[in-house]
This record gives structure tokens, C-alpha cells and sequence, in this order.
């Protein structure tokens, strides 16, 4: 008898499993805004099964994620198998293979993208990792490792000939990075080929790019990265469809929030604060990105060029609030993070943000929009 049960893959908002921007902290929040899947940092099985405890940790989920994936790397078979075995008994509700990672750290031991050059090792991974667990097993891939020979259509197809419930195409070569616009053509393609979610990832920064892209693509779900870093609240945007332009005073108060997450994860002795100003400054970098971009002004520009990718001013009438959260000094970062930090309230925050505001010379490098790619890994 068919299954004709719907998949838990389709028609939802992802997370993405964002190297170092995707802690537990972080991914509340976004859970807080709308996220329905989250998928943690991306684990290197090696480590695991040699008990590395911070490895360990990247596993961990939070009881308010309603469906929490962990993102494992690996390319021996048994390996992987115990990889993914572990992850379950640790509480993740599907496994998830990083075939996307570009970065040459993971690639050059045979990890992440580089995967793709290797179809039927991937797929025997796959169908290691389904035969070791109960839980769904889901893929995430990039459309090939050189531009001009994406693969991805071989690759999509062995996933889910192998036992994949889902695949997850972030729309650029391994090549391209995120140097060129996400192929959501491409994307749209393989999904029409394929009989399980294929979820759509890559320049998504406002709710009608959203749109637009589902549409064309006929993709039901879509997967979320450095457009979440810069806005978490993009997922209730996409989910409403329609724009949230927070204040100055709300995106404080939305910062005084991941502080209380933060804190509660980390604690609040001194080694828990050590920590949080090792994660706060590193998002206020992508928070810092943020610029109203109503679709009456942007939405014809999006359909010529990413928002993603473009340069865009702050307000010349910017208040001092405005300009302190759109400084992208590293200096200016580490101060605020340190007085949201040392905040006992949102109304505190505010206040020492303000007073913060005032004082700063300004920073003429805060006309710019555009996302430093190299920064993530996934």
C-alpha cells in the first residue's frame, strides 16, 4: 500500500545549519519568529566517535524546536552509519548529510561538497545512514562542484533512490560560493523530477523574493540562512507575507531577547559571559545588515538582482539608534554586545544603547548591504 501520509518536510520554513551562527541561542530565536525546522552546526562524525565533547554539543536541541535535524559530515560508510546512530539517540528527530559545505578545510578531506564528485558514494552513505536509524534521513546539496557541470539532477536522484525523505538544494555551484546568484531555475527543475520535498535555498532576504521563488520553482518549502542571521524575523515575514519594519526600539528589544537565550544557555558567571562575547559581536555583524525594503520600492529590483547581493544606504535621516545598529565596526560590535550583555532589562538595553548612539563618531562603512559570504560554511 502507498503511503500517502504528508512528509514533515513539506511546506515549512527551515533554519539552516549555520556554522557558528547556528547555536541553540540563535536557533530559539528563530523558532521564536517562525522557524518550523532547525538544523544544528554541522557535527564531523571523526570527532564524534572520537568523543570530542564540543562535537558533542553541536548535537544538542532544545525542547521548543519543534522539529530539530542534526547535520552530520562524513564520507566512510560504517562511519557515517555510527554517526547518524548517535545523533538519534541524542534526540534528533531526522539526520541530515552536509553535502554543501564549501569551504577547503571540509573538502579537502573528502567532506561537504566535495561529495558531489562521488554520486554513488554519496548515495551508499545515504542508504548506510537510513539502514542504522528510525528516523528520516534528509540531504543537503549544492547544484555541482564546478559551474557548467552542476550535477545536481544525478545527485538528487541517487538521494532519493538511497532512501533520502528530502533534499535541500542551495542554488550554487561549489564553486561559485555565494559569489553568484542562487539558480532557483535549476532548483525548480530537479524538483519537478523528483518525488519527495526538495526545499529551496539561496538569496532569500525579503518575503517576496519568497514568493517569488516558491513560485517559479514550485518548491513548497524553503531554507533559510544569511537572510535569518540578518533578520530572524524573515520567517513570520514569509509565513504572513507581508513586511515587519521594526524600530530602532523593537530590533533592541529583539537583541535584549537573544541576550536572555544567550544567558540562559551559557549561564551568567564569568567563563558564560567569556562566551557570550565570543558568539554576540560575530551576529551583530549580520544584524548590522539590516534595511527596510518595501516591495513597492525593491520587488522589481529582486527580480533583476538579488537584495542579497546588492549595495544598499542606510537613510541619510537615520537616527543615532539606527546608525549604532547599522554600524559594521568591529569595535562598535564588541562595545554594544557588552552593554546589551550587562543589561538588566530591554528598557536598560535601550537606554545604554541610546546613550552608546550618542557618543559614536560615524561610520561611513554603513551604506553597504552587502553579506561577507566567507563567513559561513554550509
Amino acid at each position: 500500500m502507498t503511503n500517502t501520509a504528508p512528509s514533515p518536510f513539506s511546506h515549512k520554513l527551515w533554519l539552516a545549519p549555520l556554522t557558528f551562527g547556528g547555536n541553540l541561542p540563535f536557533r530559539r530565536l528563530c523558532v521564536e519568529q517562525g522557524a518550523e525546522i532547525t538544523v544544528g552546526e554541522m557535527a564531523v562524525v571523526f570527532r564524534l566517535l572520537k568523543d570530542k565533547g564540543s562535537e558533542f554539543a553541536l548535537l544538542r536541541s532544545h525542547p521548543s524546536e519543534p522539529f530539530f535535524g542534526a547535520q552530520l559530515a562524513e564520507r566512510k560508510i560504517d562511519a557515517m552509519a555510527a554517526g547518524a546512530k548517535l545523533a538519534e539517540a541524542r534526540g534528533a528527530r531526522f539526520i541530515d548529510l552536509n553535502c554543501g559545505c564549501p569551504i577547503d578545510a571540509i573538502t579537502r578531506h573528502g567532506l561537504g561538497s566535495s561529495l558531489l564528485r562521488k554520486p554513488s558514494r554519496l548515495g551508499r552513505l545515504v542508504e548506510a545512514m537510513r539502514q542504522a536509524v528510525s528516523v528520516p534521513v534528509t540531504v543537503k546539496i549544492r547544484t555541482g562542484w564546478h559551474q557548467g557541470k552542476e550535477n545536481v539532477n544525478e545527485v538528487a536522484k541517487v538521494c532519493e533512490e538511497s532512501g533520502a525523505a528530502a533534499i535541500t538544494i542551495h542554488g550554487r555551484t561549489r564553486e561559485q560560493r555565494y559569489t553568484k546568484s542562487a539558480d532557483w531555475d535549476l532548483i525548480g527543475q530537479v524538483a519537478a523530477e523528483r518525488g519527495i520535498p526538495v526545499v529551496g535555498n539561496g538569496d532569500i532576504l525579503t518575503h517576496y523574493e519568497a514568493r517569488e521563488r516558491m513560485q517559479r520553482s514550485g518548491v513548497t518549502s524553503v531554507m533559510l540562512a544569511r537572510g535569518a542571521l540578518i533578520k530572524p524575523w524573515l520567517f513570520r515575514e514569509i509565513r504572513e507575507n507581508r513586511a515587519w519594519n521594526p524600530t530602532g526600539e523593537e530590533r533592541i528589544g529583539l537583541l535584549h531577547r537573544f541576550v536572555e537565550l544567550l544567558r540562559e544557555h551559557f549561564r551568567e558567571d564569568e567563563k558564560g559571559r567569556r562566551r557570550m562575547l565570543q558568539f554576540l559581536p560575530w551576529h551583530l555583524n549580520f544584524f548590522c545588515r539590516y534595511r527596510p525594503l518595501p516591495e513597492a520600492a525593491f520587488g522589481g529590483q529582486s527580480l533583476e538582482h538579488p537584495l542579497m547581493q546588492s549595495r544598499i544606504a542606510l537613510a541619510e535621516d537615520a537616527s543615532p539608534l539606527e546608525r549604532l545598529l547599522a554600524d559594521a565596526r568591529p569595535e562598535t560590535h564588541t562595545r554594544f554586545a557588552t552593554d546589551l550583555i550587562e543589561a538588566t532589562s530591554r528598557e536598560d538595553a535601550l537606554a545604554r544603547a541610546t546613550t552608546l548612539a550618542e557618543s559614536l563618531p560615524a561610520d561611513d562603512g554603513a551604506a553597504e548591504l552587502t553579506i561577507a559570504a566567507s563567513q559561513l560554511a554550509g
